[in-house]
């Protein structure tokens, strides 16, 4: 007789056991992560919008070989993704590119385990640490705007025809004059402030410009954009193929002396699109895009709205921004301020509220002059004499 052996189990592990997902740049990254997953990245100044996208995707910490902040501005993305109670873990090092993706690792106070035994020291960061952190780094603001100051300079140079004269815009099938334009942006803020903007948009009709991924979220809340700006730039995956095909005019942005290579994976869906070659984020590319249009307002719904929002973003596209928002000067509107400015259209059923107010004002003034009273009566007396014969006829009717 054989006996049965019992096997203890196996002991549990302090911490937190999940599975690796490595990219150096966290957008990269994006696609790839499940909910439950570790990010390893090497990333500093994470950005607000990058932390919301990995917020949505599910993860449970990210694993930083870099500093989560560097000091020199005050990064709004480790703050979200510690206030939404991921865990943060970064100086880990070179080490990091070591990890294996797919590969089981846990996370314990300022460690990061391997399943082949190693362990990557790094520091566990916790939200006040952040919030101390970003009171430091906003001393450098300073020396960031002087730093704005001179790559605006350099880009206005490299972009002074496109930047104030719109010359090396394509040709759009799409009219713009006369009409108002919405740009949206893919960011934290968009949902919200398109939520804001929805009833302007179905009342009025304006251009509906949408940057790459922002043109499916906007598909998707049922308002089909006008103009659909791809960042042929951008290591995310283009808009869906029926978010381009409806679209009247499709516009790809693509670093200059880049041409064709680029615009090839809108191509094979079928889409004719036209190029824009610059240095210009493609955001910038679409509000300057509606500017040369005439378009006027430019409302623009999940732009950085505020100076720290303005420079917690992509590094290289401040100065781009800095100087497209200058170019369109007052007509470009914040989507927050929609509500405050546009009330909505008048409809029938508006009137007819207003028209039946006066009907009755007018009632109850001729209800207090001879006229009103000799009328009153006289209806009083009619509708009196109308009762009793309806009253004759159901007696008439029950006898029958």
């Amino acid at each position: 007789m054989k006996l049965s052996v019992r096997r203890r189990p196996a002991p549990v592990l302090p911490g937190l056991t999940a599975t690796a997902r490595v990219e150096r740049r966290p957008r990269t990254l994006l696609s790839r992560l499940r909910p439950g997953d570790v990010a390893v990245v090497d990333h500093s100044d994470l950005d607000r919008a990058t932390a919301q996208s990995l917020v949505d995707a599910g993860v449970v910490a990210v694993v930083n070989a870099a500093p989560m902040m560097s000091g020199r501005y005050p990064a709004q993305g480790p703050g979200l993704l510690a206030q939404h109670g991921v865990l943060l873990l970064d100086r880990v090092g070179a080490a990091a590119g070591g990890v294996e993706d797919g590969s089981s690792v846990r996370l314990h106070e300022s460690a990061l385990h391997l399943d082949d035994g190693r362990v990557l020291e790094g520091r566990l960061l916790a939200l006040t640490d952040l919030e101390e952190e970003t009171e430091r780094a906003r001393l450098g603001l300073a020396s960031q705007l002087e730093t704005l100051t001179h790559n605006a300079a350099e880009l206005l140079r490299r972009e002074e025809e496109l930047l104030l004269h719109g010359r090396g815009l394509p040709a759009l099938a799409t009219r713009f004059e006369g009409r108002a334009a919405v740009v949206a942006v893919e960011g934290p803020e968009l949902a919200a402030e398109l939520a804001l903007v929805t009833p302007y948009v179905r009342e009025q009709h304006p251009v509906v410009i949408a940057v790459h991924q922002a043109a499916d979220r906007l598909a998707a809340a049922g308002l089909q954009p006008d103009v659909v700006v791809v960042d042929g730039r951008s290591d995310l995956d283009p808009p869906r193929a029926a978010t381009l095909t409806a679209a009247a005019d499709v516009v790809v942005v693509v670093a200059p002396g880049d041409g064709h290579a680029t615009t090839a994976a809108v191509e094979r869906v079928g889409v004719r699109a036209a190029t824009l070659s610059t240095t210009a984020t493609a955001e910038d590319a679409a509000l300057l895009l509606a500017k040369a249009g005439e378009a006027s307002p430019v409302v623009g719904v999940g732009l950085h709205a505020d100076l720290e929002d303005f420079l917690d973003r992509d590094r290289g596209g401040v100065a781009s921004t800095y100087l497209t928002r200058l170019a369109l000067g007052p007509r470009l509107v914040d989507a927050t301020a929609v509500p405050l400015l546009y009330s909505g259209r008048v409809r029938p059923r508006h009137l007819y509220v207003v028209m039946l107010a006066g009907l009755v004002a007018l009632l109850c003034a001729l209800a207090v002059t001879p006229v009103g009273q000799e009328w009153a009566a006289w209806w009083g007396e009619r509708l009196a004499g109308w009762a009793d014969r309806a009253g004759s006829l159901t007696d008439r009717l029950t006898d029958l």
